[in-house]
């Protein structure tokens, strides 16, 4: 009776990551090997603070939520301790946090992940945490579309200025 209790038990789990892995925007797999608990809990408070979900699971578990979510090249990756990032809203976000953490803490070793359902190796993780942030990549947009407006307001501005000062000597 126990073991069928087990058994549900981790099925719900599989369950739960295969669902995490196909809601995610981006998920950053991690080996976290070699960082104390005062390291790890400022990870998890960085991560948490951005809305992105970090967890340590087990290799044998995510390979099958992986099988379940279709993404089977991930497999190659889990092996050692895993750490998984999930993030639902913000691609960039989990790849900068940890890019970011593993430059002052060389334990941590991004491995590979997982970015609008496409598998991608370390090299894209770190040109994905190289990129602006979300709010970085929308002022940018914003600055873009309001530059046409500012200069047509300037063009209008200056005829009306001209035309005033023809208007003030004649």
């Amino acid at each position: 009776m126990a073991n069928a209790k087990i058994i549900e038990a981790k099925s719900q789990q599989v369950s739960g990551v295969t669902s995490k892995l196909k809601d995610s925007s981006c998920v950053v797999v991690a080996d976290y090997r070699g960082l104390n608990v005062a390291q790890v809990t400022e990870l998890r408070k960085q991560l948490r603070e951005a809305g992105i979900e970090f967890q340590v699971l087990k290799n044998t578990l995510v390979r099958r939520a992986t099988a379940q979510a279709e993404l089977t090249e991930l497999d190659e990756y889990l092996t050692g301790p895993t750490a998984i990032a999930f993030s639902k809203d913000d691609v960039v976000a989990p790849a900068k946090i940890l890019a970011d953490f593993a430059k002052k803490n060389e334990h941590l070793k991004v491995k590979a992940g997982v970015v609008e359902g496409r598998v991608v190796d370390v090299a894209q993780i770190q040109a994905l945490a190289s990129l602006p942030s979300r709010e970085g990549l929308l002022s940018m947009l914003l600055s873009v579309l309001q530059a046409p407006m500012r200069n047509f307001a300037l063009a209008v501005k200056a005829v009306a200025e001209k035309q005033e000062g023809g208007a003030q000597e004649a």
